[in-house]
């Protein structure tokens, strides 16, 4: 019997399992060896605690994480409608500088194209004035040549009786092998 009292005793880590249900019988007279959960006699404390861990958590909700994140959703949400706000001007003031860039543009463009106008105009009217003047030019130097070809011809012709005279003469003599008078020569001509 006193070998059993000393397994009886014994709690250490090699004691068997039937001397520590003894013990637990003996102290609290529960012996079912399975979870205390599932043990009738234990659900009173468990659900009093239950419910004073379930109030507290409620309350820490209630008062301090749901406050912050719907503050945090606020907040988001209040930056993203600022953000869609700030986008929307943005793209008006752009639209509203496309615009004036595109006025300026075509501003631009009518000017150029009146001061390619004004410059081919000015060019067209040097060009006719510098086109009279060379025209006028030729038509003084055309004048000159056919003063100088009309004089040419007058002393050419001039000379054409003269040389019809000669070649008159060479022929006669040429033919009749005498020179033919000066008299014989007017009669022929005339």
């Amino acid at each position: 019997m006193a070998m059993q009292h000393d397994d009886a005793g014994a709690t250490g880590p090699g004691a068997p399992v039937e001397a520590t249900g003894a013990h637990a019988e003996a102290a609290g007279g529960h012996a079912s060896g399975g979870l205390p959960q599932f043990d009738l006699a234990w659900w009173p404390g468990q659900i009093l605690w239950f419910l004073i861990i379930f109030g507290a958590v409620l309350i820490f909700m209630r008062a301090v994480a749901v406050p912050r994140v719907a503050g945090t959703i606020e907040a988001r949400e209040g930056k993203i409608a600022g953000d869609i706000a700030d986008a929307r001007r943005m793209k008006d003031e752009a639209d509203a500088q496309a615009q004036a860039a595109a006025a300026e543009a075509a501003q631009a463009r009518a000017a150029a194209q009146k001061v390619g106008a004004e410059a081919r105009a000015k060019a067209q009217a040097e060009i006719a004035a510098r086109l009279a003047e060379e025209e006028a030019k030729l038509a003084a130097t055309g004048a000159q040549a056919e003063a100088r070809i009309a004089k040419a011809r007058e002393a050419a012709m001039t000379n054409v009786a003269g040389i019809a005279a000669d070649t008159a003469q060479a022929i006669v003599q040429k033919l009749t092998g005498k020179s033919a008078t000066a008299a014989e020569l007017a009669a022929a001509k005339g």
